[in-house]
This record gives C-alpha cells, structure tokens and sequence, in this order.
C-alpha cells in the first residue's frame, strides 16, 4: 500500500511538474489581445469597421510576429462602462491577455484604464477621443484621435470662411464636451459668436426638437459633434426639418459624416465641411490600395474607426518586433513610444510623452465622385499634437 501511495505521488508530482514544463513554453508561443468593442448597440458600426480591419491587417500580414502566433479574443461590452470592466476582468485573470484594446467609447476606455495599470499591460485604444483618456493609465496607448485635434482646426477654418454665427449641437459627454469647448475657445477668439447650444443625450438622442431651436435661431451654421453611428440619423433629421433649405450649413469633427454611413445620407449633407483624420477618398496609393481590399472583403467602404483598427494592430506588431516576442507590459508600451509610420490615413507617429497619436488633419467637403458621396481634402494641417495636452 504504502509502495503504491509512494509511486502515485511521485507520478503526481512529475506530471504537475511536466504540465508546468509545457504551459509557460506553450503560452509563450501565442500572444493574446483582448478586444473589448461595441459589436452590439449604438455604437456596433464601431466596433465592427475595427473588428473588420483587424481581420485585414492580420490577412494581410499574417498571424505570427517574432515567433510568437496572435491569437484575438473578441468581447462585447455594447459601449456601457460596466460591461467594459468585466470584459477586461475576464481577460486578464482568465484569458491572461497579453493586450486590451479596442474601446468605442471613452467612459469604456476609462472604465478599464486602472485595470491596465494594475496588471502592468498596454491598453491600446482604437476609437475613444477624449484628451485625458492617456493620462489616466501609463499603460494607455492611442491610434485613433483626440476631438481637441479636430474640434480646434475646424473653428478657426470657419471664422476664417465668414461664418459669423454658429449653433452648436454636441453629444452630453466627456467627447463631446471636448469637441465644444476647443471649438468655441477657437471659434470665438477669432471673433464668432455662438447663438445656441444644445447637448444631447448619448444614447438613442432624437435630434427633431433640438434641430427645431437651431432653425428658429437662424445661425450660420451649426457644430455638430455625434459619436460614429449617429452621424446618419442626424442628418436624416436636419433634412427633414429643412435646415438644408434654410441654407444653415453643417460644420464639425468628422464622426458626423463618417464614411461607413455617408453614402446613405443623401443630398442634404453636399457642401458640410469637417475636420477630420481621414477619409476614404484620401488620394495616397496606400489609401486606395486599403479601400479597395476592405471594400473586397466586407462589401463597403471603410471609415476612420477602421482605419485606427488598422493601426492598432500595426502597432502592437511593431511593439512586438521590437520586444523580439517578449510580452512584458512595459516593455511593450516603451516600444510604442516615438513609433512612425505610414497609415491610409498619412503619416501618423506615437508622441513618445503623451503616449497620443500625432497626425494630419485634414478639411474635407462632402461632394459627389462617380455618383457616390465622399468627403474631399481640400487643405491639411500636418502632424497636429492632442491640443488638449499642449496647452496644459
């Protein structure tokens, strides 16, 4: 008996110590991104244009960097801070993931923000824009924007272009708030006045009866700042009160007229002019190449919440590069630091100080091109900083 009990544990302990053996040589042969999105929800259009050019790149440019085989694990959190936060519990206790990334909206982006601290690994976001996203971890690392990059250029060009008087209609949060206010610091420093100033709610807003005020106050133009996804109903609406007919122009950040939607708004939206990181008439063979393979492989046009997924991806490949496969979380966010390099977008680098993406913006006007509506370039402002950490 007592031989047998002998030989048992002594089998036991072996196999525990052969498992213990294989497990760390086996996970260090894959690295595990956790992608928390919004598949689901107002916000899904996000999510999916992300997920989608995610697939892309790795089609592309295969699933295996410096040895080590990329394995995604995609969670849902349909934009709500909540779900945010145990989809990035799971991944890091249970998945043990390597990266989160993702992010549709900046209170997802916040809600996982002390977890990535925590467990000492990057949190690459590729679509929330608000300025403090990156100072609330030294984990965080963005490809997407910041509304101060675009909010600011989009209110001097107006001044500049003799619209006098503006309503401003924003989304009520952090976003939003920001894309307000650097606008009107912009727009009334060079001496344009705002009439009226409406905030929505996030989720399901219904624009008619704020619309309805912006008309009555007879402005220039209206600012408008949705998130990506609402931009089709808000148009929809403006068309519908006939603020198109009223000659009140429509200005802003580009979300309002992302390309993943833009083809389906109709004429009321010719003419609006918006700042923005990217289009999908952006004329560099790089582009062109990039549209084209998305169009091939998901049917339609690619807009800037897939092209931060584009280079979302990149980046951890170029961070694991640079590791040579090693997944330690510090390591890998220094590596992302003071990276450059050429997206569909333009030239795009990663300031080394803020951990923000430094890139062109870009004043587009939606016109038609062989039928299809798209947002032209007309002017750039290159290699633009997140003014919300510049003028700190």
């Amino acid at each position: 008996m007592f031989e047998r009990k002998t030989f048992s544990r002594a089998a036991a302990a072996a196999a525990i110590a052969s498992l213990a053996a294989v497990a760390p040589a086996k996970a260090e042969d894959s690295v595990k991104v956790g992608l928390i999105l919004p598949m689901t929800g107002g916000q899904a259009s996000t999510g999916k244009q992300i997920e989608n050019a995610i697939k892309l790149y790795m089609q592309q440019k295969g699933d295996t960097v410096a040895g080590k085989k990329i394995e995604i694990i995609l969670k849902d959190d349909a934009a709500i801070p909540d779900k945010t936060k145990t989809a990035a519990q799971e991944l890091i206790v249970n998945d043990k993931v390597n990266f989160i990334a993702g992010f549709g909206v900046t209170p997802a982006a916040l809600a996982a923000a002390p977890l990535a601290t925590q467990a000492k690994i990057p949190e690459v976001v590729m679509a929330a824009g608000t300025s403090i996203i990156t100072e609330r971890s030294p984990y965080i690392v963005r490809t997407s924007f910041t509304l101060a990059q675009s909010s600011t250029i989009i209110g001097d060009w107006a001044v500049k272009n003799g619209i006098k008087k503006v309503a401003t209609l924003t989304s009520d949060y952090a976003p939003g708030n920001d894309a307000l206010n650097f606008f009107k610091q912009h727009f009334t420093a060079g001496g344009g006045e705002v009439v009226e100033e409406v905030k929505t709610p996030l989720a399901n807003p219904d624009f008619a009866p704020f619309l309805q005020r912006m008309k009555d106050a007879k402005p220039d133009a209206i600012f408008v700042f949705v998130p990506a996804g609402q931009g089709g109903n808000f148009m929809k609406q403006y068309a519908e009160r006939g603020l198109d007919k009223a000659g009140i122009k429509v200005i802003g950040p580009g979300d309002v007229t992302d390309d993943d939607l833009l083809n389906n708004m109709g004429d009321a939206v010719l003419g609006t002019v918006t700042a923005h990181l990217y289009s999908a008439a952006h004329p560099s063979q790089m582009n062109k190449d990039f549209v084209a393979a998305y169009k091939k492989a998901f049917g339609n046009r690619p807009g800037f919440m897939a092209v931060s997924g584009y280079d979302g991806i990149h980046l951890i490949y170029e961070a694991l590069k640079k590791t040579g496969g090693d997944t330690d979380g510090t390591k890998l966010v220094e590596a992302m630091k003071g990276q450059k390099w050429e997206s569909p977008r333009g030239p795009i680098s990663i300031d080394p100080e803020t951990r923000d993406i430094v890139q062109n913006i870009y004043i587009r006007k939606v016109e038609k091109v062989d039928g299809e509506l798209y947002n032209v370039e007309f002017a750039t402002f290159e290699a633009v900083k997140d003014l919300g950490k510049t003028k700190k």
